[in-house]
This record gives structure tokens, C-alpha cells and sequence, in this order.
């Protein structure tokens, strides 16, 4: 990989407004690194570049990536912290809110990696994804999350044995994190108790981890998660 001039160099982040998203901007910055953030709310950000952007939405996503790769001058990784979920039994959630879980979990990190590609192969570059415990577990009433992060699991390990030589390909399997992402949830469906999530700027460094790897070296899987994570094994 050819070796940026400053830190991680230029990474873009989807949903870097907040969470985990946002836990990766600020390491990518305090490292020297420059983050370019994609989010459908970039109203509280600062500092940083910036693009609101739906990622359900391909068409719009694929040309914000692009924009983004050119107005930047190149990009160095791809980070797809983007997330949403939506709890509940099968024949209770909505065709609706099922088939948007999937579009962003797994078709916009298909998507923004796709639009992404011309500009990490000229760089060398690096792709995280991130997928979930549920990515390996299957839970009750979690078809939809499951089967997006199943979904992206599967696109990862394909993608690193298409891109192997050319990009780096590293999949990122975080446990539960102290984030906004259980806000809207009912309160059956929310940590009970949050003593045992990790720190998302904990999983942000495993982030910068993969990143700096020297030419040559991949880290193909990570999982990092709280020592009393009820998830896994």
C-alpha cells in the first residue's frame, strides 16, 4: 500500500455524525489523518468535510462518494459505520422499515465501497467494513439486522479475495457500544445493562489498527468487543 504523507491519510467515514461513525472521525484526526464524513445529519459537525447524504439511497450515495474522492484528491480508506436497526417479530415489522434495514446496512456499504473503488485502487487503499455479533449469531427478533450483517459479512470475505493485492480488505465485528443506536428503540429492546458495552473510541483505535498496517500485512477480521460482552461467544 502505498503509505499516505500524515497519519491514515484520507478516510472516508459513513455515518460519522455519531456513534461509532463518529468515535472514527475523531481518531482519524487526532492521528493526522483527514475524515471525510457521509451522514444524513452533518448539522452538528465541525472541523471536518462533510456531505449530507442518505446512504439508502444509491444513486445519490454513488455520487457523493465519487465527489467526495475528487474534491479530496483521492481517498486512502473507507470506513461503513453506518447502521440502523429495526427490533420486533417478523410479521410485526413493516416490508417498510425491513427492507430499509437492509438498504443501509448492506446495500450501502455494497454501494459506497463500489463508488469508492476507483480511487482505493489508486491509492492502495484500505476498506473496513462493519458487521455485528449478529453478523454471526442469529437473535429473535432481529431478522432484518441479522440478515443485513450476515449479508455484509459475506460481501467482505468475497470482496478480499477479489481485491486481494489491490485494496485491503478488513472486516470489523464490534460488539454493543454505549451509542445513540438503541435510542429509539422500546424499552424491551434496549441494553438493560449498559455497564457492559464498550467505548466506541475503544473500537475506533482497533479501526486505527487495521489502518496502519504496513504494506503486505492485512488484518482480514477484527472483533473487539467488552470484556463482558453477553453476545459471544
Amino acid at each position: 500500500m502505498v503509505s499516505p504523507t500524515f497519519g491514515p491519510g484520507r478516510v472516508l467515514v459513513t455515518g460519522g455524525g455519531s456513534g461509532l461513525g463518529a468515535a472514527v472521525v475523531e481518531a482519524v484526526l487526532s492521528s493526522g489523518g483527514q475524515p471525510i464524513v457521509l451522514d444524513r445529519d452533518i448539522s452538528s459537525l465541525g472541523g471536518v468535510t462533510a456531505y449530507e447524504v442518505d446512504v439508502s439511497d444509491t444513486a445519490a450515495l454513488t455520487e457523493t462518494v465519487e465527489r467526495a474522492a475528487a474534491e479530496a484528491g483521492g481517498l486512502d480508506a473507507v470506513v461503513t459505520a453506518a447502521g440502523i436497526d429495526r427490533c420486533g417479530r417478523l410479521e410485526d415489522i413493516s416490508i417498510e422499515d425491513w427492507e430499509l434495514v437492509v438498504r443501509v446496512n448492506l446495500f450501502g456499504t455494497v454501494s459506497t465501497v463500489r463508488a469508492a473503488l476507483p480511487a482505493l485502487k489508486a491509492s492502495r487503499g484500505r476498506v473496513i467494513t462493519v458487521a455485528s455479533t449478529l453478523a454471526l449469531k442469529g437473535a429473535s427478533d432481529a431478522t432484518a439486522y441479522c440478515a443485513s450483517k450476515f449479508g455484509v459479512l459475506g460481501f467482505t470475505q468475497a470482496l478480499a479475495a477479489e481485491l486481494k493485492g489491490q485494496v485491503g480488505v478488513t472486516q470489523l465485528i464490534p460488539g454493543g457500544m454505549k451509542t445513540r443506536f438503541f435510542d429509539d428503540r422500546t424499552e424491551q429492546y434496549k441494553p438493560q445493562d449498559d455497564s457492559q458495552l464498550n467505548d466506541p473510541s475503544h473500537v475506533a483505535q482497533a479501526v486505527l489498527f487495521a489502518l496502519s498496517q504496513p504494506a503486505g500485512c492485512e488484518v482480514r477480521e477484527l472483533f473487539i468487543a467488552h470484556a463482558e460482552e453477553p453476545s459471544w461467544p
